[in-house]
């Protein structure tokens, strides 16, 4: 199977494993655990921030963020296909009661300006505006990066009006090893950053926020609040510090696979893809006269998993499990798929 539906798909590799087996542990919820702060304290030296803290998964510290930052009742301004907004279940009304207030960006994408557009003025009638969310790489902009500068200006809104910046980095590390830009650089200027393992980096679970002292306090007790308290986690601490400190640099094959394929999705009649749009792992395709369904579905009976992301769209992500040469395969067997 070329399984291409996520890169949350990848499996340990044989020197993760042995990680995980050999990890030394303790109790985390009582700071006990060693590779668990080890962990942490790798995470927040990469990023430039004073602290982090270890979770179960991307949506729980992208979450813990919004309770950190804010009180029921204020208000969260986010791109209006942001993960936090899209595929967490609601998440900031039911755990934090807060309103979203969105901003209708460019495949995720918006400006300085656009954050200034809609700040409201002290008002009673009006939620109070707390926190400012971003997202590097961009799941639904098709792996769209977020460029520093356009971040900077960002933040210097948000300093300027009293407001606290967050980054769901999900796919922060193909952003850094995409541009170029070290950790610490592009996580200056947020308050709070959200870092996933599970994804490229191959870990079989887990993230990370990291922040201030303070804050990470208080994220520690909203983790223990919403369930996220672990006990002997160095087992999969392991594995993320393996992937940290040995997966983050291949990240650059699978960017360069994605632009394989998306050059031979761009010579297929019926298909719609700007391949230089392409910039991390994420691959979108469009096929006006086709149903998406119906093409994923030929696929998987072909060998090949992809994500139908709309009525005629199709997201393939490359990833830790694909190789380059089955990467060459697939555009054809999607041509095949179209045409059955």
């Amino acid at each position: 199977m070329i399984d291409l539906r996520s890169d949350t798909v990848t499996q340990p590799t044989a020197g993760m494993r042995e990680a995980i087996a050999g990890a030394a542990v303790g109790d985390d919820v009582f700071g006990d655990d060693p590779t668990v702060n080890a962990l942490e304290a790798y995470v927040a030296d990469l990023l430039g921030k004073e602290a982090a803290v270890f979770m179960p998964s991307g949506t729980m510290t992208n979450q813990i963020a919004l309770r950190v930052h804010t009180e029921p009742g204020d208000e969260v301004i986010l791109e209006s296909e942001a993960h936090i907004y899209y595929y967490e279940g609601g998440a900031p009304a039911a755990l934090s009661g807060v309103m979203c207030r969105l901003i209708k960006g460019d495949r995720g994408i918006f400006t300085a300006a656009d954050l200034r557009s809609v700040l409201r003025p002290e008002d009673s009638h009006f939620p109070r505006t707390k926190l400012v969310c971003l997202e590097n790489t961009h799941n639904r902009g098709g792996g769209k990066i977020f460029p520093l500068a356009g971040i900077e200006a960002i933040a210097q809104v948000c300093r300027e009006q009293g407001l606290m910046l967050h980054l769901d980095g999900a796919r922060f590390w193909n952003a850094c090893v995409a541009t170029g830009v070290a950790d610490a650089v592009y996580a200056k200027p947020f308050d709070t950053v959200s870092v996933c393992f599970s994804k490229g980096l191959g870990a079989p679970i887990g993230s990370a926020l990291a922040g201030s002292k303070e804050m990470m306090a208080r994220a520690r007790r909203f983790r223990k609040m919403f369930g996220g308290g672990m006990r002997q986690a160095g087992l999969m601490a392991a594995g993320a510090l393996y992937g940290l400190k040995h997966q983050r640099d291949r990240l650059a094959e699978d960017h360069a696979n994605a632009k394989v394929l998306a050059e031979g999705l761009s010579q297929i009649e019926g298909i719609e893809i700007t391949p230089e749009q392409v910039e991390t792992n994420l691959v979108v395709f469009h096929m006006p006269t086709m149903a998406a369904q119906i093409v994923v579905g030929r696929l998987q009976e072909k060998g090949v998993a992809m994500l139908a992301v709309g009525s005629h769209s199709i997201r393939a992500v490359t990833n830790l499990m694909v190789t380059r040469a089955q990467v060459e395969q697939v555009p054809e067997m999607i041509k095949a798929a179209m045409q059955a």
